[in-house]
This record gives C-alpha cells, sequence and structure tokens, in this order.
C-alpha cells in the first residue's frame, strides 16, 4: 500500500554505499544565509547612519548574531546535511535541536531593538507580531509544528521530497524564533514576560518536545521507513538510530531549556537583589 501522502512524493534518490565523510555545500543555503546577513549587516551599518536609528550594535550582539549564521551554515551543510538527509535520523535531530533551540536565540540576542522599531511602526506588522508572540500563541505555533512535522506520513514526506524539506526546516526556524520571542523581545513594543512567568512558559512549552521525543525513544519498530532502507552507519541499526534521536532530543533538548530557564532565574534574582 502507498504512504497515504504519496501523490506529494517525489522520491529522491537514495545513497547505497555506507558514508563517507565529505563536505557538500548547498548554493541555496549559502544564498539565504548570505541575504540574512547582509541585511543585518546593512541595517546596523549605512541603514543606521543614514536614518540615525540608534547607537551602534553593541560588539557582542554582532557576534551573536554572526555565530547564528554560523550554526545555520553548518547545520545546513557538510556532515550535518548528508548524514540527516540520508543516513542517520539520530543526526537529523541533532540539526533540528540546532535550528530550533540554538539558532534563534543567537540571531535575537544579536538584533539591537532599534533595528526593528521602524517595522513595528505599521500598525498592521504591530498588530501581527504582537498576537503572533502571545505566550500562548507563540507555544502552539512552536508545539504544533514539532508535533504534526514528526508524525510518520508527514516525516516521510518530509524525507522523500526535497520542497517540503525546505519548507519544513524553514517552518522550523519561523515557529521556534516566534516561541524564543516573549523571553527575548529586544523591543519594548513586544515586551518580554516578566522573569518568573517566562520561567514557567519554557517549562511548558518544553513538555510537548519532551512527549514527542519519549514516545520516538520508546518505540518498539521503526516509525520512519526512509531511515530503516539506509545503508547501515556507525554500526547502528534503524531501531538503535531512532532511539538515539528519540533520546537526544528527550536529554539535551530537555537540558538546554532548564538551562534557558536558569538563566532567566540568575537574571531575576541579579534584578532583585
Amino acid at each position: 500500500m502507498p504512504p497515504p501522502l504519496a501523490p506529494l512524493l517525489d522520491e529522491r534518490p537514495r545513497p547505497v554505499v555506507p558514508y563517507e565523510w565529505s563536505w557538500s555545500l548547498h548554493p541555496s543555503v549559502f544564498i539565504g544565509t548570505g541575504l540574512l546577513g547582509a541585511l543585518y549587516f546593512y541595517g546596523i551599518g549605512p541603514l543606521r547612519r543614514r536614518w540615525n536609528l540608534g547607537p551602534p550594535a553593541e560588539p557582542w550582539q554582532v557576534a551573536s548574531f554572526s555565530a547564528g549564521l554560523l550554526v545555520l551554515l553548518v547545520s545546513l551543510n557538510g556532515p550535518m546535511h548528508d548524514l540527516s538527509d540520508y543516513y542517520l535520523f539520530s543526526a537529523h535531530m541533532v540539526q533540528h535541536l540546532l535550528l530550533t533551540l540554538l539558532l534563534p536565540p543567537l540571531l535575537i540576542a544579536g538584533i539591537p531593538g532599534w533595528l526593528l522599531r521602524p517595522l513595528l511602526r505599521n500598525p498592521g506588522v504591530l498588530r501581527a507580531a504582537r498576537m503572533l508572540t502571545r505566550p500562548v500563541v507563540a507555544a502552539l505555533i512552536y508545539s504544533l509544528t514539532i508535533a504534526v512535522w514528526h508524525l510518520a506520513p508527514y516525516y516521510d514526506l518530509m524525507m522523500r521530497s526535497h520542497n517540503v524539506h525546505i519548507a519544513t526546516h524553514l517552518m522550523f526556524m519561523v515557529a521556534a524564533t516566534i516561541m524564543w520571542w516573549p523571553v527575548m523581545s529586544p523591543v519594548p513594543e513586544l515586551p518580554r514576560l516578566p522573569y518568573g512567568v517566562g520561567m514557567l512558559y519554557l517549562f511548558l512549552v518544553g513538555i510537548p518536545m519532551q512527549v514527542v521525543a519519549a514516545l520516538i525513544t520508546l518505540s518498539d519498530q521503526v516509525l520512519y521507513p526512509w531511515y530503516a532502507s539506509a545503508p547501515p552507519t556507525w554500526g547502528l541499526s534503524p531501531l538503535d538510530d531512532q532511539r538515539l534521536g528519540g533520546l537526544l532530543m528527550w536529554v539535551p533538548g530537555n537540558l538546554w531549556m532548564f538551562l534557558a530557564i536558569g538563566v532567566l532565574f540568575f537574571k531575576w534574582a541579579k534584578e532583585t537583589e
């Protein structure tokens, strides 16, 4: 029986030999990352000086945004791309963690508030931004995006169709950026949550991801056939690879959220003092 979404599949060609180390490069990733970087550096440089938008960006902000661009390049090129796309579910989970838990905080932390303020002067943009970054809305967007695309039929579609795979990664990054915004917003027009509420928000946001990770880890059958037919890699069976991927999503992903909660706690304590 064909998969439910078979009409949408384009069946990407897959390797038939074991993985060999290589550094594959993808022009679309470089173009997208380059455009994002160009917009940022134009905004904090010539545009800021021309319109006197605000003070120069802090060096740590520039470093943070640049680190985010580097994470984007490493996640979607080279071994990380090849292993996650063709060989290992666990590598794909590492890629998703980088794109959702590390990339957005680095980018948001690197953006000076004055760079966004001209956009928010448009009433329509401001209303839409306020709606999307409401904690409940932001959490639902992120949680549903992660949960739906890890259901077997949709995951299979993502792996078999290159265009759908690209769209999914964009959805993950956008949904994760919206999710992080309520606790990291650099503009008063979209105010951050109080520290205590922000800690509770991050704790609750992490629960759906941990449920998905637990279901993947504890499954006694291979959920994603794309990897079942992949050439053996590093001695991992498809089921062991799946369990490792679930554990990576479960444990390091959970620890990262608690690290963010800890940062909010220490900021709260410092402010109280």
